[in-house]
């Protein structure tokens, strides 16, 4: 009997290498979506020898290898904006209906007051939910129907995504892996009838059936954060980002003018130089050296002809 358990032992310990190696990738991603793997109990060492525990096996293949190339690919896209309405509190309330009649649902939702330039309170809400990726691009198109000027009212949009299919493969090949060790583990709890055998083997089910519970979190986890798309959306109104108007005079506008008609001179003034130093002047160098040589050639022969009729004149003196 008791050579029976070590043969067990040492078939789960060939099971228990065969996902060493995926458990160090999914560690990684379970820091990412707020997981952390419990420690596995250490086993005697005494155990370990009699099994013929090889450290080799650690080196085994890591099932990232797995090539991917040919599946479906797992997307998670989420989208943030910022918007500027008349009415914030009512656009939060269409926002959030929309997202229940596309079959998703209100993360969170939040509204509070602020004060403008005139000391006056105006709402603001932030939004956040979650609707089915495949009508993403639906969704945003109907949050941007509220605004009344697309280019003035849509203050900022940002859509991205990740590409979580290596990490979603890994995880599957690891849960693979854990149900695996687990069965064999079993069966070599039915057998073992030592009390300190029965306790390292339960003590082994109780961290692998932990490992297989985080592991299909994790799972599930990329699974909805794919098939729902998040949307985030930050809601003022048009009173709290209007300029400052004195009688019908805007001087934040007047001021973003100047500064505006500043930064042009500037740039016209510094785009002037570089053309002045890179083109005009080699230029005007290539065509009035030519000229220059000349004139320098024929001050010489002028200068030296005065210089003879001076010797002459003061030889005939003489």
């Amino acid at each position: 009997m008791r050579s029976k358990l070590f043969m067990g032992l040492l078939i789960f310990s060939l099971l228990l290498a065969g996902c060493s190696s995926a458990a160090k990738s999914s560690e990684n991603v379970a820091s990412d979506v707020g997981f952390a793997p419990a420690a596995m109990p250490p086993m005697e060492q005494s155990a370990r020898e009699e099994m013929g525990y090889d450290p080799a096996y650690d080196e085994a293949e890591s099932s990232s290898d797995i090539q991917v190339n040919d599946m479906k690919r797992l997307v998670i896209r989420n989208a943030d904006l910022s918007i500027v309405v008349s009415e914030p509190t009512e656009a939060l309330n269409t926002i959030s209906r929309m997202a229940e009649r596309m079959g998703g649902y209100v993360v969170n939702s939040n509204t509070w007051k602020t004060s403008n330039y005139r000391g006056i309170e105006v709402p603001e809400a932030n939004v956040s939910i979650r609707v089915p990726a495949q009508l993403l691009n639906q969704a945003l198109d109907e949050i941007k129907a509220l605004l009344k000027d697309k280019d003035l009212d849509l203050l900022s949009e940002n859509v991205s995504g990740q590409d979580v299919t290596k990490e979603y493969t890994d995880l599957n090949s690891r849960l693979t892996n854990l149900e695996d060790a687990e069965a064999q583990l079993r069966k070599i709890l039915d057998e073992a009838y030592k009390t300190e055998d029965v306790l390292n083997v339960f003590n082994q089910l109780t961290y692998y059936r932990e490992q297989i519970e985080i592991t299909k979190g994790q799972i599930k986890y990329y699974e909805e954060s794919a098939a729902l798309s998040s949307i985030s959306v930050r809601i003022q109104a048009h009173e709290a980002v209007n300029p400052i108007t004195v009688a019908g005079w805007k001087p934040s506008v007047t001021v973003s003018k100047a500064l505006q008609s500043l930064v042009n001179a500037l740039q016209a003034i510094v785009d002037g130089a570089i053309w002045l130093v890179l083109l005009i002047v080699p230029i005007t160098i290539v065509i009035l050296l030519p000229f220059y040589l000349v004139f320098l050639l024929i001050r010489g022969l002028v200068r030296r002809s005065r210089q003879k009729k001076q010797q002459i004149k003061n030889v005939s003196e003489e």
